[in-house]
């Protein structure tokens, strides 16, 4: 089992390339960041994951993750180095593709694209998105950033994008393009449309929470709808990030890895300078075998 750590790294924490370091002699296979651009002081969505709805301080201290992944590569050698999530709605997708090229390129194809279309309505409208169709603008864009990886000459005509033929250089190191990762779940018509976007757009799927138990029946549907679309569903990549802890770790690796999980992504939040050797070190004694 691959095991990944995501960092809230900020300035309060030590710094992406000390952590990644760090991540990578102990053991880690992957060093993820998340991003928020911007938090709104005032917020009407919730909070899925607290009680009272409102968002953890660390969300509003969230450093670019293409610069603090740029900074990590220079600072490492193997380590695996993903996004978790990009949220590609909120970037432009010609910028954006020149990022995820130049990065995997100069890290020597390590890179692992992480994506999602935000969960935050309030922050999507502020940069500008139209949150009922963030997902299909997500999956518009992913479309032409791949035309802009693999082509020489790539023109694009969507809607939502439209530009004609452009050179865009440096392409990735990794042929024909980093794993695009869909990083979204949730329950009913939100899990359906995780699955039929890794279908369409994906490389790997990267849920956030699940149990073996029901990560088994997504992955049974996953499978059937490759099938149906004519996709190798063995090439499908699968995290879980943050997943729940099952009586120990080498249990819930051991469940996880026997329901088809290939990566689980541990998460802090912490980190602290005078703390992350002690908090890193404590993840991999647990997670690592």
């Amino acid at each position: 089992m691959k095991i990944g750590l995501l960092a809230f790294a900020s300035t309060f924490t030590a710094d992406p390339a000390t952590l990644a370091r760090k991540c990578e002699a102990l053991g880690f296979e992957s060093f993820y960041l998340p991003e928020h651009p911007i938090l709104p002081v005032q917020h009407k969505t919730r909070y899925p994951l607290s009680a009272d709805g409102e968002i953890p301080k660390p969300y509003a201290h969230m450093i670019d993750p293409f610069v603090g992944l740029a900074l990590a590569a220079g600072a490492t050698n193997r380590i695996g180095l993903g996004t978790g999530i990009c949220l590609v709605p909120e970037r432009h997708p010609l910028v954006l593709a020149k990022e995820v090229a130049t990065l995997d390129y100069y890290s020597g194809g390590r890179f692992i694209f992480g994506i999602g279309a935000g969960w935050l309505k309030d922050e999507s409208e502020i940069m500008g998105v139209e949150f009922r169709k963030r997902w299909a603008i997500t999956r518009e864009y992913i479309r032409a950033m791949k035309e802009l990886w693999t082509k020489d000459e790539a023109s694009f005509e969507g809607e939502f994008l439209k530009f004609p033929a452009v050179r865009s250089n440096p392409k990735p190191a990794r042929k024909p393009h980093p794993p695009v990762h869909i990083g979204a779940g949730g329950i009913g018509p939100a899990m359906e449309r995780a699955l039929k976007d890794t279908v369409a757009i994906g490389d790997g799927w990267a849920p956030l929470g699940l149990t073996p138990e029901a990560l088994s029946a997504e992955l049974a549907k996953l499978k059937k709808m490759c099938a149906e679309a004519g996709r190798d569903y063995a090439a499908l990549e699968i995290t879980v990030y943050a997943p729940p802890i099952q009586g120990d770790p080498k249990r819930t690796i051991a469940n996880f890895r026997e329901v088809g999980a290939h990566r689980l992504i541990m998460v802090s939040e912490a980190l602290a300078p005078d703390q992350y050797e002690r908090e890193l070190e404590t993840i991999a004694k647990a997670w690592i075998v």
